[in-house]
């Protein structure tokens, strides 16, 4: 007998302890992906500082800041494409296990970096396993929940990130100038590899492809039939908006801070620490309000409307954050919404990519929007560098032409599909 929950049940009630266990090892292994490519953000001044015998503020520590973003965007897509079609040909609790192993200990290995190349390295095969990461995890979130837990179970999975920001803001505070102190902590995701292996079970729906003998992971499926490649381009597109806005924008959240802070005559080392808790605390918690609120607002709007909302919002909010405060404290109350939009609607990628593919491509075809969208961001961040250190632009002039990017995602959401209420596709 089919005993369906009533139509008037909340979402959650439906959900299971073992749906929940894995939500839980799932954002874990997130939280701790969101860590690794946080702590560079907040570290970075005093590492490049130290590496490159060069003031903070100088142009090179700036230049070399994006260029090293950009390396960890190819290294993400590079390991997100490798490690999503391993998910598909050997299964999600293998490859989530290796993924979390690859970004946990090659952090740490940062430790002992002396000279810029080894910075370059290092942060390239951290973002391989990153980026590997969220492909399996986002594909066994959306397979493991009921269909109508889907998009809040997607979301809350996505928002437990902005834990790994705090995390790391809370890291880069404690070690002060010491920086290489912050990279040991990288190691800690190592133990998450015991959990996953001993509690995550392979979802139903990948064993039933797996039996069935279906092309696991293929990409020449992917990209060779229509109706799975036109939602994989468009999606990469999609996530290149927002993850090259986010590493070129909303980074610039501390920059920005800082800058404040500094004109109104507080000293090098104190708006240091002031801006990184502006960026890695007050933006952060809008961040994850934004995040935590996608969910709720798919299921509301739809998938589409949901993004052209946050996109809208984001649009709006750079110009306004950049040029309406003018001291730190106004600065302060403008930051949660900047995050709530410019970072919230990344919820949206775990909530939607996932719907757009079978269970033999899902993990294939969500890491390929995701990290196809990181290798795209990369040439967005070297225009970045470029705007950012221009002699005839401010920081603020540049952060606000880069978010007019947001607006290439409001059109290229008239070109994908909308997914809410359907089955995921088989």
């Amino acid at each position: 007998m089919n005993h369906q929950p009533p139509a008037t049940s909340r979402w959650y009630q439906e959900v299971t302890g073992y749906q929940w266990l894995v939500l839980l090892i799932a954002s874990a292994g997130w939280v701790f992906d969101t860590f690794e490519g946080q702590i560079f953000n907040i570290t970075r001044g005093q590492m490049l500082t130290e590496l490159l015998n060069s003031t903070p503020n100088s142009p090179e520590v700036k230049l070399w800041g994006d260029r090293f973003l950009a390396i960890f965007l190819v290294g993400g897509t590079l390991g997100g494409v490798l490690f999503g079609s391993l998910a598909d040909r050997l299964g999600r609790k293998p490859t989530m296990a290796i993924t979390i192993l690859c970004y946990s200990l090659f952090s740490g290995l940062t430790y002992f970096a002396t000279d810029i190349w080894h910075v370059g390295v290092l942060r390239f095969l951290v973002a391989m396993g990153v980026g590997g990461e969220w492909a399996v995890a986002a594909a066994l979130v959306a397979e493991v929940f009921p269909p109508r837990a889907r998009a809040q179970a997607g979301g809350i999975f996505h928002a437990t990130g902005i834990l790994g920001t705090w995390l790391a803001f809370l890291a880069g505070w404690a070690v002060g100038s010491d920086w290489r102190y912050a990279y040991l902590l990288g190691l800690v995701p190592a133990l998450l590899v015991v959990w996953v292996r001993s509690k995550v079970e392979e979802p139903d729906s990948w064993q039933q492809a797996e039996q069935q003998q279906r092309q696991m992971g293929s990409f020449s499926e992917l990209l060779g039939v229509r109706r799975w490649a036109r939602p994989a381009i468009l999606g990469m597109c999609l996530a290149a908006v927002g993850l090259g806005t986010y590493w070129g924008v909303a980074v610039a959240g501390q920059n920005l801070a800082e800058l404040m802070l500094i004109k109104q005559g507080v000293a090098q080392t104190e708006a240091d620490q002031q801006a990184k808790f502006a960026y890695g605390f007050v933006q952060a918690c809008g961040a994850g309000v934004g995040q935590l609120c996608f969910g709720p607002l798919a299921v509301w709007l739809g998938r589409r409307r949901a993004f052209a909302l946050m996109h809208l919002g984001a649009l709006l909010i750079v110009p306004a954050t950049c040029y309406l405060p003018q001291t730190y404290d106004q600065l302060l109350m403008m930051l949660p919404v900047f995050g709530f939009f410019v970072i919230g609607l990344h919820a949206g990628y775990a909530v939607y990519f996932p719907e757009l593919f079978p269970a033999h491509l899902r993990a294939t075809g969500s890491s390929f929007c995701f990290n196809g969208g990181r290798l795209l961001a990369a040439s967005m961040l070297w225009m970045s560098a470029e705007l950012k250190a221009h002699p005839a632009l401010d920081l603020r002039a540049a952060v606000s032409i880069l978010g007019l990017w947001f607006l290439v995602g409001l059109v290229l959401l008239a070109f994908l599909p909308e997914t809410r209420g359907q089955e995921l596709p088989e």
